[in-house]
């Protein structure tokens, strides 16, 4: 861990920032697609998990925003990544019969949460 964050932590965080804000506005304005993502496995209704979900992005948003809390948000972004990719391959079973664009679109977001991992983990050392 250093001392001093990196430029690259910063853009790196504000972009993180942004993403985890703007679906945790998305999670509350508009739950009805995201419900359709949880497992059923999942004990409770998709919409409390929905909205739950949706308050765990606005919070990793402004943990990463605000620089004395940054490193923890990138060790919260970890753990909201890594805790709705279960979501994505929901998202890529329930989409598994639709036309190949739509399906590509699913399996394209299965990789892209390993690239966010990688990014929130850069983040929460170096900040």
């Amino acid at each position: 861990m250093t001392d001093a964050p990196t430029p690259r932590g910063r853009r790196t965080a504000y972009a993180l920032a942004a993403l985890c804000g703007g679906m945790g506005v998305l999670h509350q304005v508009k739950p009805e697609p995201f419900d359709a993502l949880i497992p059923r496995s999942l004990p409770g209704s998709a919409r409390a998990w929905t909205y739950g979900s949706g308050v765990v992005e606005l919070v990793t948003a402004a943990l990463l925003a605000y620089p004395p809390t940054r490193r923890r948000g990138g060790r919260l972004a970890t753990l909201l990544f890594l805790g709705v990719f279960p979501g994505n391959l929901q998202m890529a079973w329930n989409w598994r019969h639709l036309p190949w664009q739509r399906q590509l679109v699913s399996l394209g977001r299965l990789p892209l949460q390993a690239d966010l991992v990688r990014r929130s983990e850069l983040v929460a050392r170096e900040g």
